[in-house]
């Protein structure tokens, strides 16, 4: 019984290997959630980096013409025409168009393992939900023909895509609804016309404000004809 006694644990120890776990426990939660934060941005850039690579595979076929944007400045209602990107493109990425998933009861949301969907982003109000949108200033239905990549000046340099609040099929830093979404720890995911993806903070960009207009960093094309009027 004496030795049974010894080996067992007083309450003081108990209480120390308590406390212990407690401080562990609050140390390692951060971590973890940083991680899985880190992870659904990760997820997140390869998103942007296959509609990217969709979007080059388009250009290819189509004369170097660029996909429409949706519908703009408006919550997106529209998604039978054909030539807009979230028809255009998916099937380049061995995906259904968005249309054809909708007629199916099949529309990507929240939390599904879809292109169409950035793993940090929740449903929001709308008809459909989109939570990766095309630059707005790009093939506006106001052009008679969409842009083409050969009157961008510097691709490398123009959005094609980016986080977007869900609502809407294109979007830019704005003060208005539309504006590119900073979802990632206030970071924005971005992919160029060239492909190439990287992730900005919401305030270098001007989300919820207005374009910041960086060297690095363009929406509007530079191009000549009829254009997407500039943004508030």
């Amino acid at each position: 019984m004496r030795r049974r006694m010894s080996r067992a644990f007083t309450l003081v120890e108990m209480l120390v290997v308590i406390g212990i776990v407690s401080v562990l426990a609050s140390l390692l939660i951060p971590v973890l959630s940083q991680a899985r934060a880190t992870a659904r941005r990760v997820n997140c850039l390869n998103n942007l980096r296959q509609w990217g690579l969709a979007a080059t595979m388009y250009m290819g076929d189509h004369g170097g013409y660029i996909p429409r944007r949706g519908q703009g400045i408006r919550e997106l209602k529209i998604i039978t025409r054909d030539s807009d990107w979230f028809n255009c493109l998916p099937p380049y990425l061995g995906e259904q168009p968005y249309r054809i998933l909708v007629e199916q009861g099949k529309q990507p949301k929240a939390g599904d393992r879809s292109l169409f969907i950035c793993p940090s982003a929740n449903d929001s109000e709308g008809a459909f939900f989109m939570p990766y949108a095309m630059n707005m200033y790009l093939s506006p239905w106001i052009r008679p023909d969409p842009h083409n990549i050969m009157e961008i000046p510097d691709p490398a340099k123009v959005v094609f895509m980016a986080d977007a609040p869900g609502p809407f099929s294109a979007t830019a830093p704005s003060a208005k609804a539309f504006s590119v979404e900073p979802r990632h720890r206030g970071h924005a995911n971005v992919v160029f016309l060239d492909g190439h993806v990287k992730s900005f903070s919401g305030e270098y960009l001007g989300c919820g404000v207005c374009d910041r207009k960086r060297d690095d960093v363009c929406w509007q094309t530079g191009s000549e004809g009829i254009n997407q009027p500039p943004l508030d």
